[in-house]
């Protein structure tokens, strides 16, 4: 019965941080990134969130797989995650950009790092991978 008290206490914890933190954006809060809570994203908030979680996840990716002194593997194992951040900034530019030629570069390096990509899957399949 012990477990059942602390799960249903773990529960209206969660509620009440739940509503506490909607009641703080209804305040007007910002959160950590110094974005206003609660209240809409203009199209420049929204596009620089979005290319510092792209930043941020490339990063993070590129840092996870671990050298092994295998120049070609470490090449491959951290190139992806690169290229993926590529593609996930230039999708960004795709959602909130405006000029037709810095589109177009954006549609073009989806479709590049793409193919890069699958080129270095197929090639870790036949080399091994990390």
């Amino acid at each position: 019965m012990k477990k059942a008290k602390l799960v249903s206490l773990l529960f209206a914890c969660a509620l009440t941080g739940a509503t506490f933190a909607s009641a703080a954006r209804a305040d007007g809060m910002q959160d950590i990134s110094g974005m206003q809570m609660g209240s809409t994203l203009t199209n420049k908030d929204a596009s620089t969130h979005a290319y510092k979680d792209a930043d941020a996840t490339m990063m993070r990716e590129m840092d996870a797989p671990p050298y092994t002194g295998n120049a070609d593997r470490d090449f491959v194992a951290h190139m992806i995650p690169h290229h993926q951040g590529a593609i996930d900034m230039a999708e960004v530019e795709l959602k909130y950009g405006k000029d037709p030629a810095i589109r177009k570069l954006a549609a073009d390096i989806v479709k590049a790092q793409r193919g890069e990509i699958a080129f270095m899957k197929r090639w870790q399949a036949t080399h091994g991978s990390m």
